[in-house]
């Protein structure tokens, strides 16, 4: 699975990587949201959470559908700006229909890539936004109501809300994270005129690739998704400190494809790829596996004293090791004419963690 990006005939210099700040902040709403996502930010997010304001923390509450489960678009910008305001004002652009639907696009809809109407003209899409919403309690189906009644109120209210943010503690984190996203923008940027645009997704992230015949960005994700940027439209690159571990990409129907991708620091461990954790959860859950595991945690031991511990044939434990084998969860060395085989502990220890990162990427 995974979110294809067509980049058939696009010039080079329409793949940008550029800081957000709005995107940044989007970022450090969902951490607050979902400290639970971002082990990494737990003190940061329980310093912040405890100095806000209670009307404050009330706001974010209300609105926080739009960065708690996924990011709304809207807080992903196709076109980055050097301040929060900056950004805001484009926002305020945005005609009242697209907005609205943008708002609603992942939690109150299922059409993100159809481009279906916006709720605010189409009767079915509004009943279904309201529905869905209520669904979801009663603070959202509140905010729902307000977005469908009075668009430019709600509106307003987002932006003080914004605002009020870069006051209490967005300002003051931006300007301490923005020259690291500027630098790592640069050095993305470089990597992709220098070294071209393999290199420079590789770079991305591990998840990030091009497709073989070059004319596709592939994101590889738990989620089916298609747009194009050909025809001069380009993709943006975001880069963020409060994103690990989560790789957004927009792909919303006419709409400039954007990925969000955390910084990268030496702590943090690169992602797996989705199928392998499948793979290594489904050798592991084998009821044989499970306990030829627990004697390979313990040590090195060969097939046949396997197959004499646990009463099996040589040839039914070779089957075996080569499942484990082939997930990557055993390491092998010779000794003489003897192949022994160890459970790679630091393989199996990150498994808890590696389904966290791929279900939430």
């Amino acid at each position: 699975m995974s979110v294809d990006i067509d980049i058939t005939g696009l010039p080079l210099e329409r793949i940008q990587f550029c800081p957000s700040p709005l995107a940044e902040l989007g970022a450090m709403l969902h951490a607050l949201a979902e400290p639970g996502h971002h082990p990494g930010l737990h003190a940061w997010a329980t310093t912040t959470a405890s100095s806000l304001k209670p009307d404050l923390a009330d706001r974010l509450t209300e609105a926080d559908f739009l960065w708690r489960s996924t990011r709304s678009d809207i807080l992903l910008p196709a076109v980055p700006r050097a301040t929060l305001a900056e950004e805001l004002d484009d926002l305020d652009l945005m005609d009242d229909e697209t907005f609205t639907s943008a708002a609603f696009e992942v939690t109150c809809t299922s059409g993100y890539e159809k481009g279906w109407p916006s709720p605010l003209v189409d009767s079915r899409q509004r009943a279904r936004v309201l529905e869905l919403s209520a669904a979801r309690g009663p603070r959202q189906a509140a905010f729902a109501e307000r977005m469908l009644e009075t668009p430019d109120v709600l509106r307003a209210w987002l932006r003080r809300l914004f605002e009020d943010c870069e006051q209490a503690f967005f300002g003051d984190n931006w300007q301490r994270v923005r020259v690291q996203l500027a630098t790592d923008a640069r050095h993305k940027a470089d990597l992709l005129q220098h070294k071209g645009l393999a290199e420079a997704l590789t770079a991305v992230s591990p998840a990030v690739s091009l497709s073989e015949d070059r004319s596709r960005i592939v994101v590889d994700k738990l989620a089916n998704g298609r747009t194009t940027a050909a025809y001069g439209q380009g993709v943006m690159f975001l880069p963020t400190a409060f994103g690990w571990p989560h790789l957004f990409a927009v792909h919303r129907a006419g709409w400039k494809p954007v990925i969000q991708y955390p910084v990268t620091a030496t702590e943090l461990p690169q992602p797996t790829a989705p199928h392998l954790v499948q793979q290594r959860l489904e050798a592991l859950a084998h009821p044989v596996r499970m306990r030829l595991c627990r004697t390979l945690a313990r040590g090195p031991h060969t097939t046949g004293e396997l197959a004499a511990a646990y009463n099996l044939t040589p040839p039914e434990v070779s089957r075996h090791i080569a499942v484990m084998k082939k997930a990557g969860l055993l390491s092998t060395r010779r000794r003489g004419r003897y192949v022994l085989h160890q459970l790679d502990l630091t393989t199996v220890a990150r498994l808890g963690s590696d389904f966290l990162e791929t279900v939430l990427r």
